[in-house]
């Protein structure tokens, strides 16, 4: 069965509580239909979320590799986050947290900036739509437009698999 694709750039605000947070991306993943099996009888999503700079998307796939329950996938449409092996087009927190860490040596300053927002993103206060991202000014690594894009929604999947745990927590310890 092929992916049905649904464009909800407008649908999940990252500003409110996290559980007001999690509850849009649960409840629009409970508007799915249901599959009938494996393979080609399983149903499979891709929710485009943003629309970069760039021109790039980042897409939410469901299910992800693992299929365990409202997991999904982050990915980027004509990003390799593996430049060195076999292609890779979504990123994992090792990949966020290495370009993070480029960012905080190449330019302190705009770095602490850009820290402030991830805090902003993590609490639920702000969207990275409000961001003005002109005043970033790296000359390594990843977009801010797509770096911000990608941890809103690593802090919102962790916030759905691990909400009884440590949620986005998990991955806001390992930001410097």
């Amino acid at each position: 069965m092929p992916y049905n694709r649904r464009d909800c750039t407008n649908y999940f605000s990252n500003i409110g509580t996290r559980n007001e947070v999690r509850s849009r991306v649960v409840q629009e993943f409970l508007q799915e239909s249901p599959g009938r099996g494996t393979g080609d009888s399983a149903s499979r999503y891709d929710y485009i979320v943003a629309k970069l700079q760039n021109g790039n998307e980042v897409i939410l796939t469901r299910p992800a590799n693992l299929k365990n329950g409202f997991d999904f996938l982050i990915r980027v449409t004509n990003t390799n986050f593996n430049p060195l092996r076999r292609y890779r087009d979504y990123p994992k927190h090792d990949d966020i947290i290495k370009d993070l860490e480029q960012k905080s040596r190449s330019n302190p300053t705009h770095y602490s900036l850009l820290r402030d927002y991830i805090v902003e993103i993590f609490n639920c206060h702000v969207d990275v739509e409000s961001i003005d991202l002109n005043q970033f000014n790296f000359s390594v690594g990843y977009d801010v437009d797509m770096l911000l894009n990608c941890i809103k929604w690593f802090f919102i999947e962790q916030d759905i698999r691990y909400w009884n745990y440590s949620g986005r927590h998990m991955l806001m310890a390992g930001t410097p």
